[in-house]
């Protein structure tokens, strides 16, 4: 069964960058779309981008696009986050899920969430 394991969160600088990793264990990530999302105190969970199964197609929200870049390697098993140019605004807990494609961003439609890193962007 595939579980996914988010890293590489921190405190951050507002204009700063940080790659969070999406690493799985448990079955191939090949065959799987993986979604980042995030969700800020008293938020609801916000779909930040998506990736398909072998990379080719990505998608971002509008409030990341432009800063945000999503990749894979599936030989890795892992797949990554890159933000660059961060504001307070992007603070939040940051998850990957996983589903057959990246059709939205609906999370009841997605599966195999980790448990979240934590990104807090702060002066």
């Amino acid at each position: 069964q595939l579980q996914l394991v988010e890293s590489g969160g921190g405190l951050l600088q507002p204009g700063g960058s940080v790659t969070l990793s999406c690493a799985a264990s448990g079955s191939t990530l090949d065959s799987y779309a993986i979604g980042w999302f995030r969700q800020a105190p008293g938020k609801g969970r916000e779909g930040v981008s998506c990736i398909s199964s072998s990379g080719g197609s990505t998608n971002y929200a509008d409030s990341v696009k432009g800063r945000f870049t999503i990749s894979r390697d599936n030989a890795k098993n892992t797949v990554y986050l890159q933000m660059d140019s961060l504001k307070p605004e992007d603070t939040a807990v940051y998850y990957c899920a996983a589903r057959l494609s990246c059709i939205d961003y609906d999370p009841a439609d997605f599966g195999s969430w980790g448990q979240g890193t934590q990104v807090t962007v702060s002066s």
